[in-house]
């Protein structure tokens, strides 16, 4: 009969690290907390307070059960592995590898947790894309991102809402803003904040050149508080437009949508999801603040690192992040961390998980070293 003792004592090592950044003795004290303001009947009074108190039920009513079924688990692995060596009975060598394996693999997502530091990260993503350099390619290359990202989002389980797109003048789009709702989607998606470069032969040009094009994305948590945050209406613009999404007739006989545009900082949310412009004027704003506030928490520490002499991360706006080669051969590449993948068409079609715990992994350890 094999020992598996060494095997279990790592398990049961990473489960006792899982108590740790699941925080689950404090979630289980906020459950309780929570258990008692889902079941008031007058919860639903304010729609927006019912959506945030049973949205933090659910992740940690969600966070208490995975930690308690992996403890339960290795419980009853434990025992069986203990009684199989005592009776040395090899026959239950498989069952115990499977058992070993399956927790070892929940561990290895679940730990995907760990890494997320920030005070957004488990939050909805708002994300916009706007074609850079490169004319028509960027164009083409901005919509062929959106299509990764929407791709990425469904192989996670993530819903995808559409908020504004802005059609090429021959090709592709010149921007788009979508929310990914999910949790932890804006905490994912912090890894693509910054500048995407491809190289390709350029399928608009009749010569089969090679052509270097680039997208910027930029990535905003969605907040539901802001706080006392207001803008002076000299610094909006605002700007109508019949939506392009589902909705029936409705969308192409009113000018619905609304776009508003932050002008000093150039920031831009919108919004077409609802059926009144006054209802679309409501979410956009409340978006623009989202962004605003989160921009400025960003230059605020930077500020501090930069007053602290640490080293900056390139996360900024503008910054290269990756580059994604299909001719003369085929990379992406995260130029922040040197990872590398082969697969860009497995990466093309949403496949981003290992590039965005690479980023995680990555700001962590950068975190680590500034702090010594």
């Amino acid at each position: 009969m094999r020992d598996f003792s060494d095997d279990l004592k790592d398990v049961r090592r990473r489960v006792e690290e899982a108590h740790g950044y699941l925080k689950i003795d404090d979630t289980r004290a906020r459950l309780e907390e929570l258990e008692v303001e889902v079941q008031k009947p007058d919860l639903w009074d304010d729609q927006d307070r019912a959506k945030q108190v049973n949205a933090a039920y659910a992740a940690a009513r969600d966070d208490v059960a995975t930690y308690t079924k992996l403890d339960a688990d290795l419980d009853d692995v434990e025992v069986l592995h203990d009684m199989a060596r005592e009776e040395d009975d090899a026959s239950q060598e498989p069952d115990i590898a499977a058992a070993i394996a399956a927790l070892v693999a929940q561990l290895d997502e679940l730990e995907l947790r760990s890494l997320f530091t920030g005070p957004h990260d488990e939050l909805d993503a708002i994300v916009r894309i706007n074609a850079k350099d490169g004319g028509v390619d960027a164009q083409d290359w901005s919509e062929m991102l959106l299509r990764m990202y929407t791709r990425w989002a469904e192989r996670r389980g993530f819903t995808v809402e559409i908020d504004d797109v802005s059609e090429g003048a021959e090709a592709g789009i010149m921007s788009a803003e979508f929310t990914i709702h999910g949790r932890y989607a804006f905490g994912l998606m912090t890894s693509e904040r910054g500048t995407h470069r491809l190289v390709r032969i350029s399928p608009f040009d009749g010569n089969a050149r090679r052509q270097t094009s680039f997208a910027g994305v930029e990535v905003y948590p969605v907040l539901e508080d802001v706080g006392d945050l207001e803008i002076p209406d000299s610094e909006i613009r605002m700007e109508v437009f019949r939506a392009s999404g589902a909705g029936g007739q409705h969308v192409n006989k009113t000018s619905s949508a609304v776009r508003y545009i932050h002008v000093p900082t150039g920031l831009v949310a919108s919004s077409q999801e609802e059926r009144s412009q006054l209802q679309n004027r409501e979410r956009a704003m409340g978006r623009l603040k989202a962004m605003l506030a989160v921009k400025r928490e960003d230059e605020r520490a930077a500020e501090l690192q930069r007053i602290a002499g640490g080293r900056q991360a390139q996360v900024g706006w503008g910054s290269q992040i990756r580059s994604y080669v299909l001719q003369p051969y085929q990379m992406v590449k995260d130029l922040r961390n040197d990872h590398e993948i082969g697969n860009i068409q497995g990466v093309l079609d949403g496949d981003l998980d290992g590039l965005m715990e690479a980023y995680l992994r990555w700001r962590r350890t950068t975190a680590e070293e500034e702090q010594q």
